[in-house]
């Protein structure tokens, strides 16, 4: 038994499936991780979530998919609670006959899957957190979403005032769209590539003495960074949507597969 991890999807059904050709994965045998961002910017985002959905059913436990900052965005869109963006490519989700069981589908994706060293989320741990503290954040932030906590949980233009909800924010924030963040460990708003960062801003997993550090993150969501592989590192993020690669990485050995973009449109 192997266990894939593919990076970011975002709607790249054409892609992942000459991807999935190319690797030895058996479904009735391997495991498979997903970094989330499943769905949004691609075309196909509706073929590629009830892919998701049908297999992770017929695996039976074998396969995670986490929830990347793109699918979140998804299901507030889809709850009414925030509008759609320019650059959306929803309208498909949104209107398909069986939207609300991929959204209910969805809502019920892990944040973060632990096993053994390896430690799968989207966009990466605040220096500050242990793996054992970003795991308990994100179970609580799990049943949060849940529950009837997702619409405030979801609104990003409003700070929560109780301490405890504000925690819970801050966690989402950081597991699935931080990229670098100051020693203090303060998440600096940056989306570029890592050598652009403003002064005092590192990439998260730069940071010294992280308290994550002897853990391997496997990861996604910072294109820009694009495939980083090195000593309790694995980010699988290598712009498929922006006409670059996608790619997959067998864990146990390291093995890289990578399949050039096929689709044509351009995300911008």
């Amino acid at each position: 038994m192997a266990t894939y991890a593919i990076g970011d999807l975002h709607g790249c059904f054409e892609t992942l499936q000459l991807l999935l050709a190319q690797l030895p994965f058996d479904s009735r045998r391997d495991r498979l991780w997903l970094v989330g961002d499943l769905v949004n910017r691609g075309p196909r985002s509706l073929e590629t979530l009830r892919w998701a959905k049908r297999l992770h059913l017929e695996m039976a436990g074998r396969m995670t998919v986490v929830l990347g900052n793109h699918d979140l965005h998804l299901l507030a869109v889809g709850h009414g609670i925030t509008e759609t963006r320019n650059g959306d490519t929803l309208d498909e989700v949104l209107s398909a006959p069986d939207q609300s069981e991929l959204l209910s589908w969805l809502r019920h994706r892990p944040l973060l899957h632990r096993e053994q060293k390896h430690l799968l989320v989207h966009a990466g741990l605040l220096p500050r957190w242990s793996p054992s503290e970003a795991a308990d954040l994100a179970r609580r932030l799990e049943i949060a979403l849940a529950g009837e906590d997702l619409q405030w949980l979801l609104k990003r233009n409003e700070t929560p005032r109780d301490p405890d909800r504000a925690q819970l924010r801050v966690a989402l924030e950081g597991l699935t769209r931080l990229r670098t963040c100051t020693l203090e460990g303060k998440p600096c708003r940056f989306a570029g590539p890592p050598q652009e960062a403003p002064p005092r801003c590192l990439p998260w997993f730069a940071v010294p003495n992280r308290r994550s550090r002897e853990a391997t993150i496997v990861c996604g969501h910072w294109a820009a960074l694009g495939l980083r592989l090195q000593p309790g590192l694995c980010a699988l993020d290598s712009g498929v949507v922006w006409g670059h690669s996608l790619s997959a990485l067998r864990l146990e050995d390291l093995k890289l597969y990578q399949q050039r973009a096929v689709e044509k449109r351009d995300p911008s």
